[in-house]
């Protein structure tokens, strides 16, 4: 019996010895503040170990136990809460293969800290929708203009990207009830909205 806890014990300790090797390449970083904000997403995940990004090139790498089965979609997930976007990813698995979304071997240059402006989709159908979707963005603080086109439903900020990440723009307009390219609205908010802002 005693042999057979011991001969347990080495698998198990084998299995939890075998990672995934996985490499992330994340636009938007410019600062240290900002790794240290993608690194404290990744450390939420029980079992990720080895965290390093270079922000000089946009690399991030970590090593995550094999049983955890983590996938491509999940490690995409984590970088967009993070409020940043994954351009590539891979993997390689304990067993040797090799998984891959995006651009992995990108190199991504950092983002300049500062001034910055973006545009994206945000859903809506009237004036009432673009009154409300430029006041939710601009009650970010650091939002320094937004302006939603009725007609191509898009959305153009400018803003410091020192004080805020776009993410957090997205954040805000879809709590106002409006779908963004990286937020959904609830489906209450949006139920709440006038009849002609109606979109879903």
């Amino acid at each position: 019996m005693k042999k057979l806890i011991i001969l347990l014990f080495i698998i198990s300790h084998q299995l939890l010895a075998q990672t995934d090797q996985f490499l992330v390449r994340v636009e938007g970083l410019g600062c240290p503040f900002c790794a240290y904000g993608l690194e404290k997403k990744f450390r939420k995940v029980k079992g990720i170990k080895q965290i390093k990004i270079d922000i000089s090139n946009g690399k991030m790498t970590y090593e995550v136990p094999a049983t955890n089965l983590m996938k491509l979609t999940e490690a995409d997930a984590l970088v967009t809460k993070a409020g940043y976007v994954a351009k590539g990813i891979s993997v390689l698995r304990s067993n040797g293969k090799t998984e891959k979304i995006g651009e992995p071997d990108l190199v991504v240059k950092p983002t300049k800290m500062g001034k910055q402006s973006a545009v994206f989709k945000v859903s809506g159908n009237c004036e009432m929708c673009k009154a409300r979707i430029e006041k939710a963005a601009k009650s970010v603080k650091g939002v320094q203009s937004a302006v939603w086109d009725v007609d191509t439903k898009l959305m153009t900020v400018s803003f410091d990207n020192s004080k805020l990440k776009l993410i957090d723009i997205q954040n805000a307009i879809a709590k106002s009830g409006h779908d963004t390219e990286l937020q959904k609205a609830d489906d209450s908010t949006v139920q709440k909205l006038p009849a002609c802002c109606q979109y879903r």
